[in-house]
């Protein structure tokens, strides 16, 4: 097989095209210098010079406070880009992965929300996001697969996991939301995930598929279980309410993620995010000390 991945320049990026990679797999990562998903000629070129069998989207627009006031910005990346790489798709006979986000939800439930839950966006960020899954379904139904991501840390990127490092260096205490809800996820993992996914892309998998770390937490459970694994005292983390940090963008207050397809198509099981974390802080704290000056 042969691969192509968007947004090869981020966090997710990376680590799919290093994955694709160990696992010997032909595969080119494109970042947003080399191809804008948001013009028709540029997509079209990429596809007609690689002629990949599997392309995967991780180019996003993932300013979610300033998709607020640039909306329609947002949308030309977030909901127009996704559906001209599935018309190309479409014309060229490949198949997509297209990475989405738990912003699609609401945020108001009580128990995790599952691939068929209605969406309910109630924020710029998620609407476009969610634009984009519908350009994706609309062009490529069959050949095509949605996989939703959440709460996003690696080693080749910003990130919460990546500030926390950070700020235990530099502060005596720090003021951490409690109130809000989700699955930190590594993204190797969903690298792992995407590279298992791939081939089996419009034979038996398509459709919506959640890809984050299992459990739940807060940002105040996982900074402090950050601190506990640097060895300093997570007690140094104190809780707080969104209140104490308004932005432009709500947050919202629950999206954890059900993973019934992953279990129905007999995928990997989701790690607990415990333990990806364990794995992956000593590669983030090494990069994070790396790129310090």
């Amino acid at each position: 097989m042969k691969w192509l991945v968007t947004g090869a320049g981020g966090m997710l990026g990376h680590d799919t095209v290093a994955e694709l990679h160990a696992r010997g797999e032909r595969v080119t990562g494109l970042d947003h210098a080399a191809l804008d998903i948001t013009s028709p000629s540029s997509v079209d070129h990429a596809l007609a010079a690689q002629h990949p069998d599997v392309v995967v989207n991780c180019a996003a627009y993932t300013a979610v406070d300033d998709a607020e006031k640039n909306e329609e910005r947002a949308l030309r990346v977030n909901g127009d880009g996704p559906r001209l790489l599935a018309r190309a798709c479409a014309a060229h006979g490949a198949r997509l992965i297209h990475v989405s986000t738990d912003y699609v939800f609401a945020g108001d439930a009580r128990t995790p929300y599952s691939e068929d839950d209605p969406p309910g966006p109630r924020t710029a960020y998620g609407r476009t996001k969610l634009a984009g899954e519908r350009g994706v379904l609309d062009e490529l139904p069959a050949a095509s697969a949605i996989m939703r991501v959440a709460w996003l840390y690696g080693a080749h990127g910003r990130s919460f996991v990546r500030t926390m490092i950070e700020l235990e260096t530099s502060r005596t205490t720090v003021d951490v939301v409690d109130d809000q809800h989700g699955q930190p996820t590594w993204t190797a993992d969903v690298a792992t995930t995407i590279a298992d996914l791939g081939p089996r892309v419009g034979a038996d998998a398509s459709g919506v598929l959640h890809a984050t770390n299992s459990g739940e937490a807060t940002w105040y459970d996982l900074a402090r279980e950050v601190f506990r694994l640097l060895g300093a005292d997570p007690d140094r983390v104190r809780p707080v309410t969104s209140e104490a940090f308004p932005r432009p963008a709500p947050r919202p207050a629950y999206t954890v993620l059900a993973h019934r397809r992953r279990q129905e198509l007999g995928l990997a099981r989701a790690r607990d995010w415990r333990t990806a974390l364990h794995e992956a802080l000593p590669r983030i704290r090494k990069e994070t000390l790396r790129e310090t000056p």
